[in-house]
């Protein structure tokens, strides 16, 4: 009996451990409610590249081919709009295969130069000082692509500042490459808002463990230090 026990203990221990199965997901164009400079047409787009790119570098997530989600985009404008109804979020995923679909708004964006040199600005091309600072807030939204229900929302953030003497060009935004731009305080205020909105879609959508109350306790301070700004009654 005692050698059925260690037979059995033994082959439990050296089974595989189960996998989970990873998220299949879709992303779609970004949207912009600010004024930033470097926003055109195509950076929606970009972004949700950058996006999808970041999620599978994590390993957790099966990312949907942007070819399969084009044509569907185009039928119901959903990258300019940003909304997704029950009905096209169970179509989209019909279509492509996607579980979940994502979307994220720029939703605030802020940037400001500092140092005894100042800053010069002239029609749209700005010299910076000692030190430049950039801001940037997207809103996240998860929605289900089989129910059309949002499962998951969260305003993710980023803050990056650059030294030296920067030159930016916000006469035609990025030129159509958001790439090119990594290295200035903007592009890193992009990336860093981009990792941030993976790192928690990768801990609500699959490890699921301690990691989700420390983004609870992330949000919960973001919102008290928000409100902190303003005068509540």
């Amino acid at each position: 009996m005692k050698k059925l026990l260690l037979t059995l203990t033994a082959l439990v221990l050296s089974a595989p451990i189960m996998a989970k199965d990873r998220p299949v997901v879709a992303v779609l164009d970004f949207t912009n409610s600010t004024q930033a400079h470097w926003w055109r047409a195509d950076v929606g787009r970009e972004l949700g590249g950058m996006l999808a790119n970041e999620l599978v570098s994590t390993g957790v997530f099966k990312v949907v081919e942007r070819q399969k989600l084009d044509a569907v985009l185009t039928e119901q404008d959903l990258g300019a709009s940003g909304r997704v109804s029950k009905s096209s979020a169970a179509k989209m995923g019909q279509v492509t295969g996607a579980q979940y679909l994502i979307t994220g708004k720029v939703a605030a964006y802020e940037e400001n130069t500092k140092g005894t040199g100042g800053g010069i600005g002239f029609k749209g091309i700005s010299i910076g000082g000692k030190s430049q600072k950039a801001y940037l807030a997207i809103d996240l939204r998860v929605v289900n692509a089989n129910t059309g229900e949002v499962e998951y929302v969260r305003t993710v953030e980023g803050n990056s500042k650059g030294g030296g003497m920067n030159v930016g060009f916000s006469r035609n935004g990025f030129g159509g490459s958001l790439g090119g731009h990594k290295k200035t305080p903007t592009g890193k205020a992009i990336r860093a808002a981009l990792i941030e909105a993976t790192d928690y879609l990768a801990c609500v959508m699959y490890d699921q463990d301690s990691c989700v109350k420390e983004y609870r306790d992330k949000e919960k301070k973001r919102r008290d230090k928000t409100k902190s700004s303003i005068d509540l009654e």
